[in-house]
């Protein structure tokens, strides 16, 4: 239907109207002819408020379209999928188009079923000439914004190689002057040419305030910022603000010794899309030549500082070769203890030596009492260690806790059978860094010699319980035999009369709910991908209940769809 929707020359007094209405409306209730549109560039928008991509994309298309409004050939028009009129007006009231009346469900869904309508947001550019120029619109405007227009497939070819020319042929001016701006700021106001900098090596730091503004790593940037500076090294940071809210950015801007564009530029946007930047904190490396030397130091500063400088292939390699032979000769007292912190506590904060760990095999458990995960897994981890320690007394776990005070710690380590480090202790920075704990609950092995054998024990755990231990890839191994082993002599797929719109496939599913009997499930299921249905083995092959269908035909039509819809992402799903 799309297909056939996107080569049709469309009549939009045809498409737009209904028998009884000839208009659309915007949000103050002005009634506006679609006969008005004749002759221009108009986008059709899926869009509802229960839609969390949908509120977050709209903002952006405002200022996309207040920005080509001077152009007066271009028009959106909201196709709403909200539930009810209250929903729909509250939503409308914050755009400054059109809308089809939400009183006309019926041009609503045709519309839906013409341009097949699975996802929202979802934006459907028709040119001047009735046709369809592109209905990937909401992808256009996140990247090109208001230079995508006229947003024909031909002009976003032309953007693109434009873009790749500029990577070819990049240099510091490209990517921060604009046409209207040739200069950054400092904290004070200067503006300061593009031109001055070339030359440098530049760090871009893309920042986002309500991240940024008191988090640890721009403390470290700032460290490693002021020590290159004090010893003359020709280095410059240029932030990249990511904030809407300019007088907080401003605030909190004063206080910095580098430079910025300005809040809400253009270039900022562009910058954003240029490096295809995913996650913060960023700070891209331009070296001296105006070319891109790395496209994210910051998790180099956060581990050597100003030992990364000059951020190069070389610097990059010899720093690799440093943490290998780290890892080499790493111990457990070389990283649990420092100075004369060479204790973990027990209960009562009785002090118990590392001296006494070595070794055995021991978990960082990297946790919190206000981290919902990290509530919801400790009563498998301690089912886990309980196991464990019933068969092999050279095993232990250790707390590190995130949490803000002393009375969380307390609180949460109380429910805990193992040691922690004190609350607040140095030691958590270091093995934060070294196992570069990005979010938590993490649970790091550590084996007899001191080398880490895995940061991912969280999951080993999670699937295998005590099982898991001693968490070494031959366990592992020995792990997927048993349940090949297990699965011996089962078949390969069944009908079931619990199930019987398709066959269930005997799959591996490290985790699920039996749909025949609600209790939880591991490793193996008699499972359907279509219908996302598990059954446990034990409940599949009942004899009187299943029939082995291994050659049995697969299939789902529209009919076996859930109605309703599935945010995922930035797209909400029609499931």
């Amino acid at each position: 239907m799309a297909e056939e929707a996107n080569g049709r020359v469309h009549d939009l007094n045809t498409m737009l109207s209904s028998s009884d209405r000839d208009f659309l409306i915007r949000n103050n209730g002005q009634q506006v002819k679609v006969e008005s549109l004749k002759g221009k560039k108009v986008g059709l928008y899926f869009s509802a408020s229960w839609c969390g991509p949908c509120r977050r994309f709209t903002p952006k298309l405002v200022e996309v379209y207040n920005e080509l409004l001077p152009k007066d050939d271009f028009e959106i028009v909201f196709v709403s999928a909200d539930e009810d009129d209250e929903s729909f007006a509250a939503y409308f009231s914050k755009m400054p188009w059109l809308a089809i009346p939400f009183s006309d469900s019926e041009t609503r869904d045709r519309l839906d079923e013409l341009f097949s309508v699975r996802g929202i947001p979802h934006l459907v550019i028709i040119g001047e000439n009735g046709k369809v120029s592109t209905d990937d619109g909401v992808e256009v405007v996140q990247e090109c914004g208001a230079e995508g227009y006229p947003f024909s497939p031909e002009w976003i070819k032309e953007i693109k190689e434009q873009e790749e020319v500029a990577r070819r042929n990049q240099t510091l001016k490209t990517i921060l002057v604009s046409r209207s701006r040739d200069y950054v700021v400092a904290s004070d106001g200067k503006k300061v040419s593009v031109a001055e900098l070339e030359g440098k090596t530049v760090g871009l730091y893309f920042f986002l305030s309500t991240v940024g503004g008191r988090n640890a790593f721009t403390s470290k940037l700032l460290e490693l910022y002021e020590k290159l500076k004090a010893k003359g090294e020709n280095f410059e940071i240029v932030m990249i603000p990511l904030d809407d809210d300019e007088e907080s950015y401003k605030l909190w801007f004063k206080n910095m010794p580098w430079l910025s564009l300005p809040v809400k530029d253009k270039g900022c946007e562009k910058l954003v899309r240029y490096f295809e930047l995913f996650t913060l904190p960023t700070v891209v490396i331009i070296g001296p030549d105006g070319k891109t030397l790395h496209s994210n130091v910051a998790e180099a500063i956060e581990e050597h500082g100003v030992q990364a400088y000059p951020f190069t292939p070389e610097k990059f390699a010899e720093l690799e070769a440093i943490e290998k032979a780290k890892r080499e000769a790493q111990t457990l007292e070389s990283i649990l203890v420092s100075g004369d912190h060479n204790f973990v506590i027990g209960k009562d904060g009785v002090k118990v030596p590392v001296s006494d760990l070595v070794g055995k095999t021991i978990l960082l458990y990297f946790s919190a009492h206000w981290c919902p995960p990290c509530r919801a897994f400790l009563p498998k981890l301690i089912e886990a260690y309980h196991g464990i320690k019933a068969k092999n007394d050279a095993f232990e776990v250790v707390f590190i806790s995130s949490d803000r005070d002393q009375n969380s710690f307390d609180e949460f380590f109380s429910k805990m059978p193992w040691l922690a480090l004190p609350f607040g202790d140095g030691r958590k920075e270091s093995l934060s860094r070294v196992f570069k704990v990005l979010g938590i609950p993490m649970l790091v092995a550590i084996g007899p010699t001191g080398k880490t054998v895995t940061t991912e024990a969280r999951d080993l755990i999670t699937y295998h319980g005590a099982d898991a231990y001693p968490f070494t890839e031959e366990r592992l191994k020995e792990i997927e035999e048993e349940y090949d082993e297990m699965a011996k002599g089962w078949p390969e797929k069944v009908k079931h009369t619990l199930h019987d719109e398709h066959e269930l496939v005997l799959t591996k599913r490290q985790s699920f709910v039996c749909d025949g009997c609600d209790e939880g499930g591991q490793v193996w299921s008699f499972y359907c991908g279509e219908c996302d249905y598990d059954l446990h083995p034990k409940c599949a092959l009942e004899e009187d209940m299943m029939e082995i269908t291994d050659d049995a035909e697969t299939g789902v039509s529209n009919k076996d769809q859930k109605e309703g819809w599935i945010c995922d992402g930035d797209v909400c799903y029609k499931a």
